[in-house]
This record gives structure tokens, C-alpha cells and sequence, in this order.
């Protein structure tokens, strides 16, 4: 049976309050991460996992080694108290947030390029048209 666990930290990250989606399936773990802006209730995130959680564009895939946690009540409020002291994300995290962001920038540099070479083109159809023009029946 394979199990899937998730977690979302929410933290200041200046100036903007910021949520992190972690999602570890099948010993790979990705992320997602999603800027708030102001301070979110604990209502208002509640309603934002409901209704754009499938909207939310994860990292690549990452391994990670899966622990197994105790299922003792004490032992799990005293990781979340732990939890709330520390801020931000685990480094496995971060790689794979740094992995989406160098994907999105490979994609972007693509589109740009291809609309550059697309707009050289147009120029350069343009003005060869211009050129048979100019010769036209005179």
C-alpha cells in the first residue's frame, strides 16, 4: 500500500505572508508555493485548500526518505509546537521549488525566443514586400 502524506507551512516571508505545500507520494517529494499577502486566517486558508488545491502547479519531483512518525498525541504536539518555532521551508523543499523556478525560467526563455525570431521574420517579410512594391510596373 503506498502511502501519501502532505503539509503546508505558512510563514512571514517579508513582506508578504507565504503558504508552502509539501506533498511526499511514493518516496518523491513536491512542492508548491503560493503567496498569500496579507496575514491569512486560519479560515481563509482552509478555503483556499478547498477550492485551488488542484489548481496549484507542484514542483518536479524530488526523492526523499520517508519517516515514520509516531502516532503518540504528546509526541505530535510537541513536533508542532517545535514546528511553529522554527520558520520557513526543509532544504528538500527548496530544491524543489528551485527546480520548478529553473523550469518556468527554461520555458519562459523559450517563448521569448521563438516570439523574437517570430517578430525578426514578420520584419523581414515586410520589408521584402516593401522591396516588390517599389518595383512594381514602373
Amino acid at each position: 500500500m503506498e502511502q501519501a502524506s502532505g503539509k503546508l507551512t505558512v510563514f512571514f516571508d517579508p513582506p508578504f505572508w507565504v503558504g508552502v505545500f509539501e506533498r511526499i507520494e511514493g518516496g518523491k517529494l513536491t512542492v508548491a508555493k503560493i503567496t498569500f499577502g496579507a496575514e491569512p486566517k486560519d479560515y481563509e486558508v482552509w478555503d483556499f485548500i478547498l477550492k485551488h488545491y488542484y489548481d496549484l502547479k507542484f514542483s518536479p519531483p524530488v526523492s526523499t526518505d520517508v519517516k515514520q512518525i509516531a502516532d503518540n498525541p504528546k509526541r505530535r504536539q510537541r513536533n508542532a509546537r517545535k514546528q511553529m518555532q522554527s520558520t520557513g521551508v526543509g532544504t528538500k523543499s527548496q530544491q524543489a521549488l528551485q527546480l520548478q523556478l529553473e523550469e518556468i525560467k527554461t520555458e519562459r526563455n523559450q517563448k521569448s525566443k521563438e516570439q523574437r525570431e517570430a517578430e525578426k521574420q514578420r520584419q523581414y517579410d515586410l520589408k521584402q514586400q516593401k522591396r516588390k512594391q517599389k518595383h512594381r510596373g514602373h
